[in-house]
C-alpha cells in the first residue's frame, strides 16, 4: 500500500460566514485510494493520522473525508500558513504520509 504522496492544490478557506479554517483537498483518485487501503484505520469524523510537508514545516495533524467533496480535506494551521507565507487562493505543494 502506497503511504507517501506529494500534490500541489490551492489552499481553500472554508465557506461561511465567520470561517477561518484553511483547507487542502487531496485529488478524488488519490483520496479514494487512500480510503479503500486505509479505510478499517479511519477513526472519528472520517479522519486519518497524517505527517504533511509544506516547504520546511513538518507536523502531524489528521485529514477527514468529506462526503460532499468525494475525498479528504487536510486541515492547515494558521502557523504554518505565516510561516510559509500562503493564504487561501494559493496553490501549495505539500506532502503527506499515512500514519
Amino acid at each position: 500500500m502506497k503511504r507517501n504522496y506529494q500534490f500541489k492544490q490551492k489552499l481553500w478557506l472554508w465557506p461561511g460566514e465567520s470561517a477561518n479554517w484553511h483547507f487542502l483537498s487531496i485529488p478524488k483518485k488519490d483520496g479514494q485510494k487512500i480510503r479503500n487501503d486505509f479505510g478499517s484505520s479511519l477513526k472519528g469524523f472520517a479522519s486519518i493520522k497524517v505527517e504533511v510537508k509544506i516547504g520546511q514545516m513538518v507536523w502531524k495533524t489528521s485529514m477527514f473525508y468529506s462526503k460532499p467533496a468525494e475525498s479528504f480535506i487536510l486541515p492547515v494551521k494558521a502557523k504554518v500558513r505565516r510561516d510559509e507565507d500562503i493564504s487561501a487562493g494559493e496553490e501549495v505543494s505539500f506532502s503527506i504520509k499515512i500514519l
